[in-house]
């Protein structure tokens, strides 16, 4: 960890995945479970006969049992993970979750462990990335690429992650260079998208090892190639360089990151809408975002967390 890490927030944030053949997934699902709510950890852990993939946060004691936990599993012996700060509890509740995929590509017979892409780390990144002879994708989702991205990154602009092999099927000019360097928030879906590149025939194929979060943390602000904010999926929204948290806000209506300008949009009304989803929204959607708002106001006045953000 680095010393840019706000070590006087209370709350440690902790991004894990692994990819690893788990046949009993279901049975460790209820001890985990309850593991977590006993240490006043919450966030959300997804299990499947491929691995373990989520973020958790809470106090420091609770997140390291947990991660001891895990630890001491066979299966995830080898696990890792990336740690950040929050000045708030970034989660409403805890969720451990069986899946059929630890991350959805949507697309059969893609293992991970059995071939992938070439890790790049951070220190090395800039280098493959500043190569006239690569080809930069991010493989996010338009509302994350949306806030930040690395200089000269191709954006797919896909909805979801499902829609990433469609689009690489449709770009044979991917095939122009001789190498593809690719990167996401934490790692996950870079495993997969190399090792579907794999499969389709690229042969230099790179994905940023840790991630994004794992450059913010290690890369000094001043030799970085990333331009603007990292969207993480929970409360923070985004965080920047050294993992502080970002400035970003939530539309609760589409889940979108905003901006405080974006805040200032005539378009916008907390919790009902916001320039980017206004125009797709209808009245009546509107009618029933605003209900959903006043039991959020009523819940806070009592201190109360509504569970519906």
């Amino acid at each position: 960890m680095t010393d840019s890490i706000n070590h006087t927030s209370p709350f440690l944030v902790a991004a894990l995945y692994h990819f690893v053949s788990v046949p009993r997934f279901e049975s460790l699902r209820d001890p985990l479970q309850a593991l977590c709510e006993e240490n006043g950890v919450k966030g959300t852990l997804l299990l499947a006969h491929e691995g373990i993939n989520g973020t958790i946060a809470g106090p420091d004691v609770g997140i390291r049992t947990v991660l001891a936990y895990l630890s001491a599993q066979p299966e995830f012996a080898a696990l890792e993970h990336k740690e950040s700060r929050s000045s708030k509890m970034p989660f409403l509740r805890m969720k451990v979750k069986l899946k059929k995929e630890i991350v959805t590509m949507g697309v059969e017979n893609i293992d991970p462990n059995k071939v992938v892409g070439t890790y790049v780390t951070p220190q090395h990144w800039n280098a493959l990335i500043s190569d006239p002879d690569t080809i930069v994708i991010d493989t996010r989702n338009d509302y994350e690429t949306a806030i930040g991205t690395f200089r000269g990154a191709i954006d797919p602009k896909t909805k979801t992650f499902r829609d990433f092999p469609e689009w690489v099927r449709q770009n044979t000019g991917l095939h122009n260079k001789p190498k593809i360097a690719m990167y996401c928030t934490g790692g996950i879906r870079c495993e997969k998208a190399t090792a579907f590149m794999k499969e389709q025939g690229f042969e230099e194929v790179y994905h940023l090892k840790g991630g994004i979060l794992k450059y913010l943390e290690e890369v000094p602000q001043e030799e970085s190639l990333w331009d603007g904010a990292c969207f993480v999926f929970d409360e923070r929204v985004s965080v920047e360089h050294g993992l502080k948290e970002g400035e970003h806000k939530l539309c609760h209506a589409c889940r979108n990151p905003i901006t405080a300008e974006e805040i200032t949009s005539p378009l916008y009304e907390e919790g009902v809408s916001c320039s980017n989803c206004y125009h797709t929204r209808t009245d009546d959607d509107r009618l029933r975002y605003r209900q959903r708002q006043l039991q959020i106001a009523l819940a806070k006045k009592r201190g109360q967390k509504h569970v519906g953000i």
